[in-house]
């Protein structure tokens, strides 16, 4: 293999996440000194939601955790990316980032100042890959009811003001310019290009068209068609208890009125082409940023578990073995990981480095044998319990933030998982 020096290189290799887990067998397994994890820390103490459905078909989901005297809120809307037009990507993003820039109430300086006189934030977003817009909020619990009443204002009735707009367009063709002179977005974007093709989740920013033709009657448009109670779920975690939370959510949601859109239903997946190599060729370029990997799983998959386990085995820490062989055993690279996605849809599974150009093709080589590796002999038995406790330790202390405790009961409702 003879490789061109590159600023960016992706691979798809298909097949490389449809597997389960491999089983452990006994074989020994290299580790890095570190403490052990408490048993104690890995007795996870989930708290259980408490949920209600509004007249108006607005699911509301409160979770309880009484340590501090605060409260977060967040509204999904199930409308994010993947609904953008195809001559439009970036529109959910668009509008979601822009609806703190003012109301029928308020203007965006209005809303900075009550929300920094109540020491809170206040923020939307909506992510390239997904299809969901976020607003939330979080603050003390005894502003609860403002707080609720700053976040209705901005996520029900944005007015996206054209000399905001316009500001927020330069913001993004510079932010837009920036990214493309990077070599890890550059590879990021062939390999979503050549593993997604022209379905909706190949795109993973918006082009530069789509932010100068955006406009302020657009996102009016996709906000009347998308913010709708039905197609929405608010969730509230702290110090606070379903009968406190539901007469503030009645006051502040329960005039919001709409039917759900028509659901569209998961983009197709694309059929694998066999393994491609793609080059994003940048003369002069010290480094080569490599992206490798392939089609992973929905959410709602039987084998989700599995491939998490396998994934922190891969490339899910400095223990785990890409770190160890390309970094710690050959001096390729600063760092090499994997991840995955999981959506409504397959997501991706991809493993990630920066080497020096010169060492390109050896990388290449260790980086692929050690997917193949993953995928074709069982874990040692060590390797295996390692990630497992290390996957539920990082779990149980995420849930110590009442922020992820609502991210997590959100997505299993947003999926429609079971509560265990």
């Amino acid at each position: 293999m003879r490789l061109r020096l590159s600023a960016a290189l992706a691979i798809v290799v298909p097949g490389l996440a449809s597997a389960q887990a491999p089983a452990p067998s006994a074989k020994a397994v290299r580790r890095l000194d570190r403490a052990p994890v408490s048993r104690e820390v890995l007795k996870v103490r989930l708290p259980r939601p408490a949920v209600r459905t509004l007249s108006n078909g607005l699911t509301v989901m409160v979770v309880e955790q009484h340590k501090l005297p605060t409260v977060q809120l967040s509204l999904w809307v199930k409308s994010g990316a993947l609904s953008d037009p195809g001559d439009a990507p970036g529109l959910a993003k668009f509008a979601a980032e822009l609806l703190r820039e003012g109301t029928r109430s308020r203007t965006s300086a209005q809303l900075a100042a009550e929300v920094d006189e109540l020491g809170a934030s206040l923020e939307a977003s909506a992510g390239f890959g997904e299809d969901v817009s976020r607003v939330q909020a979080s603050g003390l619990v005894e502003d609860a009811d403002k707080l609720l009443e700053l976040l209705a204002d901005v996520a029900l009735q944005p007015t996206f003001p054209d000399e905001e707009l316009a500001k927020y367009k330069k913001r993004q063709l510079a932010a837009l310019e920036e990214q493309r002179a990077n070599p890890q977005f550059l590879g990021r974007e062939r390999f979503f290009s050549a593993l997604y093709r022209e379905t909706a989740p190949a795109r993973i920013a918006p082009t530069a068209a789509s932010i100068e033709r955006v406009s302020a009657s657009d996102l009016r448009a996709f906000h009347a068609a998308r913010y709708r109670p039905g197609n929405a779920i608010l969730g509230l975690a702290g110090d606070i208890t379903l009968a406190e939370a539901l007469p503030l959510v009645e006051r502040r949601f329960g005039a919001w009125a709409g039917a759900p859109p028509a659901a569209a239903g998961p983009p197709p997946a694309p059929k694998p082409e066999g393994v491609r190599v793609h080059l994003v060729d940048r003369p002069g370029s010290v480094q080569t940023e490599i992206v490798a990997g392939s089609l992973a799983l929905e959410r709602t998959s039987p084998d989700f578990i599995a491939l998490t386990v396998a994934n922190r085995v891969l490339g899910g820490g400095p223990s785990a073995r890409l770190f160890l062989q390309l970094r710690e055993e050959k001096g390729y690279t600063y760092g090499a990981y994997s991840s995955f996605t999981a959506d409504v849809y397959p997501g991706a599974f991809s493993a990630r480095l920066a080497v020096r150009s010169e060492v390109t093709e050896p990388a290449l080589r260790e980086l692929l044998a050690e997917l193949k590796r993953i995928g074709q002999e069982p874990v040692p038995a060590g390797e295996l319990d390692e990630a497992r406790r290390s996957i539920v330790a990082k779990f149980a202390l995420s849930l110590e933030s009442p922020a992820n405790l609502l991210s997590s009961w959100m997505t299993a409702r947003y999926f429609g998982l079971p509560e265990d």
